[in-house]
Formats: structure tokens, C-alpha cells, sequence
């Protein structure tokens, strides 16, 4: 696989925290997506040097076709690094997304010629949550995530590992007013639905093919009150068990996918 240095593992060691010139992706979903779909985005890789499977061999050769250099650590290292998560044996430092505010997202949705589509989250605070709804968004074809600075979760390592990759290639707008946002969206003809499992019309009665800032609330709580009185309609994903809500990254998943069959058709 990859020889184990002494350099590589001190590299590791000294490697310190993410900043806003680097992030790390961990896990080999994770790792193999950056890799395969951004590699000019990657500064540097370690894999653990106790695995020397079909995966990690896999990843290694992946970085050596793009020019990258491979450094072998051990577990240790690499929690050091990461933390004690579940790494895989497989890191990567990468160079961030540009970051987004309220501004740099309306920039894009004027330079698109696209039809809008983007998801809000209104106070999602579980990181893992977070993770499976940019997965999602991104197979989805979502253009951009919407997010409150406050009272909601951040794109750390845990949502990274979840999102399997989709992380890396779905700009997140972080901006400071939500409702505001919504109203300058709005402006630009821009149609705000909501989920709500108490609305009259059903998710698959909706017109969804427009363009769509599709929101979606905290699990429990649901929107914020002035999230709810942006929105131009809600729809309600139609039940038929026993359980009153789903999870906020699997309605995600029926709602954007519904909103993509329509677009699509």
C-alpha cells in the first residue's frame, strides 16, 4: 500500500485544526467522493498504515493519479487529527468551499440560468441530521443549502462524514436573517414552500416545478414562527402508519425528490 514514515506521521501530529484555508474529510465514502470529484481540492491524505485492504488501496491509487502524495499514519495520528470519530483510516485535508452569505447566494441564483431550487433548513441542530440532508440535496441536483447563522448546525467533520462527499460540492449559505433572506428570495419570484404535517395540501398535490425554496423545520418544533409567514404555501408528506413525523433528513429526502419528478417531467 503506502510505506509508513516517520515524516508523515509527525505531519499528522502538527497538522492541528481545520481553518478557512483547510478542512478535513474523514472516512472512506467520504474520502474516495473528494478524490474522485474535486482532486485539485485536496492538499493532503493520510491512510492508517495498519489497513492494507481493497479500499484503501483503491484510495491511494486515486491520489497517485492526481499527483498527490500519500502519507501513512497511525490510528492515533489520525485521531489527533480528527478526534475520536469513526475515520476509517482514511483523512483528508481539503481546501474549503468559498463560503456563502445572503449576498454571495443571490449573486449566484442571478448569474444562473438555471431554474432556482434550494433547500432551507430552519433549525436543524444535529450534525448528523445536517450531513444526510446535503447528501441528499446534492443527489437531489439542489443548487444551494440555506442555513441560519444561529440555532443551527455547522458544516463540521461529523456532517462531512455523513454527507458521504456531498459536503464538498454543495455551496451552504449561512446568513444571519432567515426571514430576510426568504423576502429578498420572494423577490426574485422565487416560490417559498414549507413542510408541515398539519397543512391542508398534500407534498404530492403540489405544484413543485417553479422555482423552489423548499423548507423544511427542526425536528419537533418545526419552522420558526416568521420562517412560517414567508412561505407562499405548505405542503404535508401523506401518512398512513402510526408515527406522526419523520426524521427532518428523511422527509428532506421525499420532499426534494417529489420537487425533482416534477421538475424533471
Amino acid at each position: 500500500m503506502v510505506a509508513a514514515t516517520a515524516a508523515g506521521a509527525a505531519a499528522v501530529g502538527a497538522a492541528g485544526v481545520a481553518d478557512s484555508k483547510r478542512q478535513f474529510v474523514y472516512g472512506l465514502h467520504a474520502t474516495e467522493a473528494v478524490l474522485a470529484r474535486a482532486p485539485e481540492r485536496v492538499l493532503e491524505l493520510w491512510l492508517a498504515a495498519a489497513r492494507d485492504d481493497q479500499r484503501i488501496r483503491r484510495l491511494a491509487e486515486a491520489a497517485h493519479a492526481a499527483g498527490l502524495a500519500v502519507q501513512s499514519a497511525a490510528p492515533a495520528a489520525l485521531a489527533k487529527l480528527v478526534g475520536d470519530v469513526a475515520h476509517q483510516g482514511a483523512v483528508a485535508a481539503v481546501r474549503p468551499l468559498p463560503p456563502w452569505d445572503e449576498d454571495a447566494l443571490l449573486e449566484h441564483l442571478a448569474a444562473s440560468s438555471a431554474s432556482p431550487f434550494l433547500l432551507v433548513l430552519d433549525g436543524v441542530t444535529d450534525p448528523h441530521n445536517l450531513g444526510a440532508c446535503l447528501r441528499t440535496a446534492e443527489a437531489a441536483g439542489v443548487q444551494a443549502v440555506v442555513l441560519p447563522r444561529d440555532r443551527s448546525a455547522g458544516v463540521d467533520a461529523v456532517a462531512r462524514k455523513v454527507a458521504a462527499g456531498a459536503a464538498e460540492f454543495v455551496p451552504v449559505a449561512s446568513v444571519t436573517n432567515l426571514a430576510r433572506t426568504l423576502d429578498a428570495l420572494k423577490a426574485r419570484g422565487i416560490w417559498v414552500v414549507g413542510t408541515d404535517g398539519e397543512a391542508s395540501q398534500t407534498l404530492f398535490a403540489a405544484d413543485l416545478n417553479r422555482p423552489l425554496a423548499l423548507v423544511l423545520g427542526a425536528e419537533g418544533v418545526g419552522m420558526r414562527r416568521l420562517t412560517r409567514e414567508r412561505c407562499d404555501f405548505l405542503v404535508r408528506i401523506p401518512m398512513s402508519g402510526r408515527a406522526e413525523s419523520l426524521n427532518v433528513s428523511v422527509a428532506a429526502g421525499v420532499a426534494l425528490f417529489e420537487a425533482f419528478r416534477q421538475r424533471s417531467g
